[in-house]
């Protein structure tokens, strides 16, 4: 059996509900499927009810954004319960510093003359926790770009002319809110982290366990199968353990699917209960 550790819906910045993409879960023949969308466990509720209806597990998360100097730090705090904790007292912090973020965005894009108004971005949301992809949605929709590649390359990604930061955590606190919480971090899609050589990620993975961090995602919707085999030796040899995921937003990030990404990825379900084990001890 195959699950899926990293997945988003309209709660956040995910095209489908929460429940579909349960039901997206069960259609891809997983055993056990995380949503884990930005800054919010809004949506686990609607998740946990349709994944006991259809007999497949639900991992409750989020995933969080972190300082990182030269890249981006995602990291996927897995097993995290709505409720009162520690990072999830923090989430509506996180979420107000993503709303100015958001806003400031659009006034750049209002300074350079793209047509798109916020309340529009809020009903692209559906309610949900507005991200960069339902700007991205809009741009293309209006007719200013292609595509949502280009979208964030031309206007919304670090180097275009809408870019906009917002106040992160350092990787130390957030892992450490993450442990104290019940959750296990790991770090999603380590690509982004801005690293070149081996030497550079070796000293990150070293540097992020000392922290406390527990696994990094080897298994990535969007990495060649060598890739993700030679990740998980890398990373098991610094202690820490694989996890795997998608990185499914349907329809803002074309191509990837819940369970199986561009067509070819398998989370086996041994990754799942070694994450759990470590939670667990």
């Amino acid at each position: 059996m195959a699950v899926d550790l990293h997945t988003h819906s309209t709660a956040s910045d995910g095209s489908e509900s929460p429940a579909a993409v349960v039901a997206l879960a069960v259609r891809a023949g997983l055993s056990a499927v995380a949503l884990t969308d930005h800054d919010t466990l809004e949506g686990i509720e609607e998740a946990r009810a349709e994944a006991g209806r259809a007999g497949i597990e639900l991992i409750p998360g989020a995933e969080v954004a972190c300082e990182w100097k030269g890249g981006g730090l995602h990291m996927v705090a897995l097993f995290l319960e709505p409720g009162p904790g520690p990072l999830q007292d923090r989430l509506a912090e996180f979420r107000a510093g993503r709303d100015r973020r958001n806003r400031a965005i659009a006034r750049r894009l209002d300074e350079i003359g793209v047509d798109i108004d916020y309340e529009e971005v809020l009903v692209q949301a559906r309610g949900g926790s507005v991200g960069r992809p339902h700007f991205a949605a809009l741009l293309v929709a209006k007719g200013y770009v292609p595509d949502i590649p280009t979208a964030f390359r031309e206007y919304l990604g670090s180097r275009g002319v809408a870019y906009a930061t917002r106040p992160l955590l350092p990787p130390e606190e957030a892992i450490g809110l993450a442990r104290r919480s019940g959750g296990v971090p790991v770090v999603a899609h380590p690509h982004t982290l801005g690293l070149n050589t081996a030497e550079e990620y070796a000293d990150a993975f070293r540097r992020l366990a000392g922290y406390g961090l527990v696994g990094v995602e080897c298994y990535y919707g969007e990495y060649p199968a060598e890739t993700r085999r030679r990740l998980e030796a890398t990373v098991r040899s610094f202690g820490l353990l694989p996890s795997g995921g998608s990185d499914f937003h349907g329809s803002y990030k074309p191509g990837q699917r819940v369970g199986v990404g561009r067509g070819d990825l398998v989370v086996p379900d041994r990754i799942l209960e070694d994450l759990q084990a470590a939670r667990d001890g």
